[in-house]
């Protein structure tokens, strides 16, 4: 499974707003992309600080939707957020949830694992 990590600020008291769109255009949205598992919205409390983490089947599903759909749903949150969102994407390799268990943690990639020795 992959995940798709979206932290943004809202803006003062667009927390509501936030929520309708969400529940609105958002979520449909994303239940109607390929691969789309779940979506997760963590928030800090008392806090504009927002973090929104959704689960995909696979990397190239999550890509897909970062490339041809998630211009779409920034284009609803623009008014509701100050700045622009950071958005990160990680495999996941473990959770109790969805079943997927340490073994499925992958080895490092020998071109990001560093060398031991003079400048490794």
């Amino acid at each position: 499974m992959f995940s798709r990590f979206v932290s943004m600020t809202l803006k003062p008291n667009a927390g509501q707003e936030f929520t309708n769109a969400l529940d609105r255009q958002i979520l449909p949205i994303l239940r109607a992309q390929r691969g789309f598992r779940d979506e997760m919205i963590f928030v800090e409390p008392g806090s504009p600080e927002l973090l929104a983490v959704s689960l995909w089947d696979s990397k190239e599903d999550a890509e897909k939707y970062g490339k041809a759909v998630y211009p779409d749903v920034l284009n609803v949150l623009t008014p509701l957020i100050e700045g622009t969102p950071r958005v990160e994407a990680y495999l996941l390799t473990y959770s109790t949830a969805h079943r997927i268990g340490l073994g499925d943690v992958p080895v490092q990639d020998p071109n990001t694992t560093p060398v031991a020795g003079v400048g490794g």
